[in-house]
Parts: structure tokens; sequence; C-alpha cells
């Protein structure tokens, strides 16, 4: 098998060209490999649409639209259309503004889909090194440039590795992307269409998960390590985002003994 590349958004945008250039056959009763052409394209629109919108990004416009385009008529198809058109008429520095507004000052939102399971405790760092391991695994090496567990990450294992073992990060985080919906879905912005053409490619939630993700929302995610702010300690309904820095709380002040008493002084 020969190696997968090293680093995410150029060679994201890269694949993109190449598949808008080779578009989804449109066809009454598309077959299994025009199917799977529309997944791996609708996975890499989701990834590149939930990077961030540097200059390159914006450059690429009319090729994030041909690939939208390319894909059949879907609901899927509908929502990143909306995307699309939205990001047509927003000027670059409000774009960037919306997205750290919501991906980075917003914990509800964040990208990185292990802290919802694990929050920052062990359990994280295992389970980043599960997903590297991962995709080693398939011969792909992310080179450090993001952690493994970042939604455009996932996104572009799964359209690289297929729906059976590319796709498992994603059905295992459902919760955490449910999460990152409704966030995105109470905020108003239009990068909850990213998740809802996401989801359907995702089997529907159980009353488990919807359980979960209640219980998510209420509570915050785990918290074990010392010098973490409980949830909510940055606001209403607000968890700690992952990978911040929160000082401990101050040490209580030191309690000095009395001098003792000289042994020649005696009692009194």
């Amino acid at each position: 098998m020969s190696p997968l590349p090293a680093t995410i958004p150029a060679i994201v945008r890269t694949r993109l060209r190449a598949a808008v250039r080779r578009p989804v056959r449109r066809t009454a009763g598309p077959g299994a490999y025009e199917e799977a052409e529309a997944r791996t394209l609708l996975l890499r629109l989701c990834s590149l649409l939930l990077q961030y919108p540097d200059s390159e990004l914006s450059s690429a416009r009319p090729e994030l639209e041909a690939g939208v385009a390319a894909l059949p008529a879907s609901p899927a198809a509908a929502h990143l259309t909306a995307v699309t058109t939205w990001m047509a008429g927003q000027e670059p520095d409000g774009l960037e503004r919306h997205y750290v507004e919501m991906f980075d000052l917003r914990r509800r939102s964040s990208l990185y889909l292990t802290y919802y399971l694990h929050g920052d405790t062990r359990r994280r760092g295992m389970a980043l090194l599960a997903l590297n391991q991962r995709y080693r695994a398939m011969g792909w090496d992310i080179n450090g440039g993001e952690l493994p567990d970042h939604l455009p990450v996932v996104l572009e294992f799964a359209a690289l590795a297929g729906p059976r073992g590319g796709e498992a990060p994603l059905r295992q985080h459902r919760r955490g992307l449910e999460l990152i919906h409704r966030a995105l879905t109470d905020a108003d912005s239009p990068y909850r269409h990213v998740l809802a053409a996401l989801f359907t490619l995702l089997p529907p939630p159980t009353e488990a998960d919807r359980a979960a993700v209640a219980q998510l929302v209420a509570e915050g995610p785990p918290d074990e390590e010392v010098g973490l702010d409980p949830y909510g300690a940055y606001g209403d309904g607000e968890f700690a985002p992952p990978g911040a820095f929160v000082p401990p709380a101050p040490a209580p002040p030191t309690r000095v003994p009395p001098a003792p008493t000289s042994h020649l002084e005696g009692p009194r």
C-alpha cells in the first residue's frame, strides 16, 4: 500500500480539485462506485469547510462551490450549498472572526472530539494515541500539524480509508458531534449545516445517545486533572476548552506553628 499524504489542508484541497475534475455521475440508480465517490467527496467538503478560513481557503471558493455542485441532489448537498452561499457573501475578516468565535472561544463547539468523551483526563491522552496509531496503520502520518482528533483531520481520514474503518472514529464520537451541532444551532451559525450534512452519513442517534448528550450539556466532560476549573467556571453552561491552561486555585496559607516554649522557662 502506498503511503498516504503527510499534511492535511494542502492534500485535501488537491484531492478535492481532482474530485471536481471527475464529478460524481448522476444516474437514475447510482451504483456502489458512484455512491462511494459521492460519500468521499462529501466528507472531503465537510473537512475543508470546517478548516480555518485563511486566504488559501478563500481563494478556493470556486472549487468548493464546484465540489458541492458535483454532489447528487440530496439533503446533504442542500446543507453544504447553504454554507458555501453564506461564505460567498462574507468579508474575509468577518468570516475569520466568526470561525474563531464558534470554534476557538466556545467550548461547546470545539472541534477536538476526544474532549467531549474524555475531558482533560488521562483517558484523553490514550484516545489521542489510539487515533494516531489507527492513522499510522493505514500508512498516514499527520506530521504533528494538528491533533488527531481535530474534526477536519478525522473527516479526511474517513474519506481516505473508506466507510467501514475510516468512519469508525466519527461513529465513536457521535455524541460529541451532536453537542457541536446543538451549540452551532443555538448560536445560529451557518456552520451547523456542515454537521447536518455529515449526519446524513451516520446512523441516527439512539435514545442512549440523546440522554448522554443531555448529560454532557448539564455536566460537561469528565474532569480529573489537578488545576482544572470545574464545569461552568467560564460562563453559563460552558466548560474549559481542550488544551487550555487553567491555573490551579491558590493554596491555603501555610500555618506556622508557634515557637516552642524554652525548657528553661518552665510553667508559670
